[in-house]
């Protein structure tokens, strides 16, 4: 499915409130997040949808909202999904 610039970013507002929702609730600390690798995982897998979905936003939409850092989003995305074995 071809999604629409609006629909999303939509879907990047929704993946990131849940996952600030789930980190608020659960109390995560950054040493949990270095120490547990489920933990890791439950965090990663939001920010790759994330950037899969910035990645693909036309590029009329990014330049006309030239403020966002549109290259790092996705570039963190394209860092934890090909270079995760030197993520730290």
């Amino acid at each position: 499915m071809k999604y629409s610039d609006e629909q999303r970013i939509e879907k990047i507002r929704e993946t990131t409130e849940k996952l600030l929702r789930y980190l608020k609730e659960t109390g995560i600390t950054r040493d949990a997040v270095m120490e547990q690798e489920p933990i890791r995982w439950a965090i990663t897998t939001p920010l790759y949808n994330i950037g899969e979905h910035v990645y693909n936003l036309s590029d009329e939409y990014k330049e006309a909202h030239g403020k966002i850092p549109w290259v790092k989003i996705s570039g963190l995305r394209h860092w934890l999904v090909h270079d995760y074995d030197n993520t730290n």
